[in-house]
């Protein structure tokens, strides 16, 4: 659908820019009045078709809603530098998991040794009279 097209069913001049509130708010109001549940049996064929097309309307207006004609192009540029930067920065992957293996192999060998000091030592303060026992 076309910019004007759309403006003039969603209730604006042919030629304006309404920013996204307005056209939020034109669409809201736009939905009401032209909502299929609202009519009889006999007319909401009619009306499911004048919803879709504000619908489409509120989707071309939002999608084309921008101050400067160049907006999209800036905005593909930059998100493509920004997943270049991403993707590119993967080279030293060795050396990052090397200190999240230490970390692990710390936290088992000092659970494995808190453990063990706990058992020792309830041990000594509960002996146990049972000889099957260790």
């Amino acid at each position: 659908m076309e910019g004007d097209e759309a403006r003039l069913l969603l209730g604006f001049a042919p030629n304006s820019r309404p920013t996204s509130s307005e056209v939020k708010a034109a669409y809201k109001k736009k939905i009401w009045e032209s909502h299929p549940d609202l009519f009889p049996a006999h007319e909401k064929p009619h009306a499911e078709s004048r919803f879709k097309l504000i619908s489409e309307a509120y989707t071309s207006l939002l999608s084309g809603n921008s101050p400067d004609p160049l907006y999209k192009v800036l905005q593909y540029v930059i998100v493509c530098k920004f997943l270049k930067r991403v993707h590119t920065g993967r080279k030293n992957h060795a050396l990052i998991k090397v200190p999240f293996v230490f970390i692990i192999l710390g936290t088992i060998a000092l659970g494995g040794l808190n453990a063990s000091r706990a058992y020792k030592k309830q041990k000594e303060e509960y002996p146990s009279h049972n000889p099957f026992l260790p």
